[in-house]
């Protein structure tokens, strides 16, 4: 399949607009800037542009090309399905079906604790109580009923009050700390730390840092999660966006993706802003 064509070899051969000529112009009649449509697409501006001069090189592929282009007619409000048969006609016929993730039953992350045996707690504290009576009835001869008294109660024969260091004030309680101040807190103010989980499905992601050295790319199998830091930037790219969690800075981002949509992000030390 071809990809990297330049955008010269990509438009089509009759007299119609091209297929990024067809996005400027509806983008245009929408009274939209390059920069609206990066910003409700989440696709970067140079991306933008060079789709609308029909360079799908830069895209990564068929099928982020083919993500790029749904996402950006829905912004203009076109038909997104001719505009993608077209690029499949120009550009090799449509990308073979990934395969789905088999339906399996999640795996037990817990280990399977056994039911507690009552009946054997039940027998061993009645041994236990009988053998404390028995002592007691043994040994109760040799001592004053007030120290029968006190050890009864478990206070040392002798003591009129308990012991001043056995009562704990409720202000000494530690209170619990804020969950979301805490996951704050932990990561590094001098950096950007972005968390990726997938609690309901697999995706696949690819994680550079700001030189454009890849920290990960691959697939995140389901319940998997893992961490990235970086001094100024990470970017991202999420195969199938509505199946990962993203958190930054310690602070999930509350951005709805659909499934199956394909998202490039970019997050520094100061993201996500305040408000």
């Amino acid at each position: 399949m071809s990809i990297g064509n330049s955008p010269a070899e990509e438009r089509p051969s009759d007299d119609g607009p091209s297929l990024g000529e067809t996005l400027r112009r509806a983008r245009t009649k929408a009274g939209l800037r390059v920069e609206d449509l990066s910003a409700s697409t989440r696709i970067r501006v140079p991306l933008v542009q060079a789709i609308e001069k029909d360079d799908f090189s830069r895209c990564g592929g068929a099928v982020y090309a083919r993500g790029h282009l749904r996402a950006l007619a829905r912004a203009v409000g076109l038909d997104p399905e001719p505009l993608l048969a077209r690029y499949d006609a120009e550009h090799g016929g449509a990308p073979l079906p990934t395969p789905g993730a088999p339906l399996f039953e999640a795996e037990r992350i817990r280990p399977d604790r056994r039911r507690p045996n009552w009946t054997a707690a039940m027998v061993a504290a009645i041994v236990a109580v009988v053998a404390f009576v028995g002592f007691t009835f043994v040994s109760g001869g040799d001592e004053p009923a007030g120290a029968k008294r006190h050890a009864a109660e478990g206070a040392p024969a002798g003591s009129s009050s308990p012991s001043p260091s056995a009562t704990a004030s409720p202000s000494e309680s530690p209170s619990p700390a804020n969950p979301a101040e805490s996951a704050v807190a932990a990561v590094p103010a001098d950096k950007v730390t972005v968390k990726l989980s997938v609690p309901e499905r697999r995706s696949w992601v690819s994680v550079k840092d700001h030189t454009g050295r890849s920290l990960f790319d691959g697939v995140l199998e389901q319940g998997q999660h893992k961490t990235f830091t970086d001094a100024e930037q990470v970017d991202l790219v999420l195969g199938d966006a509505g199946a990962v969690r993203v958190s930054v800075n310690g602070k999930p981002i509350t951005d709805k993706f659909r499934p199956g949509q394909v998202q490039r992000l970019s997050y520094t030390k100061g993201d996500p802003s305040e408000g």
